[in-house]
């Protein structure tokens, strides 16, 4: 089998990915356009080949990489990268080499477009916030408003995380929004729910069936924790709530969902909600078909005792895994910025969770402003603890 994997230097962990497909008998090809004597060491030791461009954004010689690597090795069996950022090239690619193992172009707009996501939801009956688009114009909007009541949420139609996203109060704000966006028709406009964020992380087989899932509990606004420089904490619960589970899975046969990695958000209300259901209950927010950035795969490792690069591994090469599942954990993180003074410093931070402490490192530049610059991740038993532990990191002077 031959895997051109898209990429495999970024995030730095994904070289788990290749390194599993590698042990699993396959023969991984990475593209990318970062320096060879830059990737990580067990990134090179993964790899048959590596093919440098230099730049992803040029597709035109990313598809003349593939068509070399296809000429040297022999028909590509799949193309991906497990990137939010890269989907949409992913897809074209796919296309244009006939590779039937993942989404192709006719299928991008469902899992890339916001306003397109809506339809599946729909079709699969599971509740999700109402939306319209902004090119609609600001007295369609308005009304929408009035429907739902302020404030409402403006975000990209095609975007992740909090970047471009606006939340706005009243009429005037509003107005504002549409005289000072030039790009305004790029945009959906959402009702404002208040919750949790829990994801349905899960891995798909070619069938569409799960073969591991997982959920994770995030902040409720991402977009706060960016504007106002908040600190960060979230953590991977050690079991999944059956309503969620039954809705994640609903969730991906609507869109029909096959041989991936996918992390599914959905918000879990704070307070009965009109139209929605009552508090406690789970409504989608939006569909993302790769894993959970930043740390989140090895968050899930610690907290099920498992290997989730090894299952999506296996997936890849078998359609099925058989790789244990042991003692279930909360797997917690916290996060500090260098603007802050914290009450606990970092050396009673390692001595309190000692060989509790799974993760401590610094943060890459690209991840700091919504994660921080230094990150805790603990390995805890409780719900309580989980609570101390966050308290502890963040506590301020």
């Amino acid at each position: 089998m031959n895997f051109v994997f898209i990429s495999p230097h970024f995030p730095h962990t994904y070289w788990n990915f290749c390194q599993r497909l590698k042990q699993n008998g396959v023969t991984v090809l990475g593209i990318a356009d970062a320096p060879y004597e830059s990737l990580p060491h067990e990134l090179k030791e993964s790899l048959t080949e590596y093919y440098r461009v230099s730049s992803l954004e040029n597709y035109d010689e990313v598809y003349r990489a593939v068509a070399y690597l296809a000429f040297r090795y022999g028909r590509i069996d799949w193309i991906e990268s497990n990137n939010e950022y890269w989907l949409a090239q992913d897809a074209r690619l796919r296309t244009d080499f006939n590779v039937t193992t993942g989404i192709q172009t006719d299928r991008i707009r469902a899992i890339k477009e916001k306003s397109e996501m809506k339809r599946y939801y729909a079709e699969g009956q599971v509740p999700t916030a109402r939306q319209i688009r902004a090119a609609e114009g600001e007295e369609a909007v308005k009304q929408f408003a009035i429907k739902t009541g302020y404030p409402i949420i403006v975000k990209p139609d095609v975007g992740v995380g909090a970047s471009g996203t606006y939340k706005i109060h009243d009429d005037a704000e509003l107005k504002q929004f549409y005289e000072t966006e030039p790009n305004y028709d790029r945009y959906v406009v959402e009702e404002f729910i208040t919750g949790e964020i829990c994801s349905y992380d899960a891995v798909i087989s070619r069938e569409g069936e799960p073969i591991f899932e997982s959920m994770t509990v995030w902040p409720p606004s991402i977009m706060d924790i960016v504007n106002k420089k908040l600190d960060l904490s979230y953590y991977v619960d050690r079991e999944m709530p059956e309503p969620l589970r039954e809705l994640g899975r609903r969730t991906v046969k609507a869109f029909g969902v096959w041989n991936r990695f996918v992390h599914l958000e959905f918000f879990r209300l704070d307070s009965d909600r009109e139209g929605l259901g009552k508090q406690g209950d789970f409504v989608a927010l939006e569909v993302n078909m790769r894993p959970a950035g930043g740390y989140t795969p090895d968050m899930i490792n610690y907290a099920h005792s498992t290997d989730v690069y090894k299952i999506w591994a296996d997936m890849v090469a078998f359609g099925k895994s058989h790789t244990a599942i042991g003692q279930q954990h909360y797997c917690a993180f916290a996060s500090r910025r260098d603007i802050y003074q914290y009450v606990h410093s970092h050396d009673e931070v390692l001595k309190r969770y000692g060989d509790r402490m799974v993760m401590c490192e610094r943060m890459p530049e690209l991840f700091s402003a919504a994660m921080g610059q230094q990150m805790y991740t603990v390995r805890l038993e409780s719900m309580e603890e989980v609570n101390e532990f966050v308290e502890f990191v963040h506590l301020k002077k």
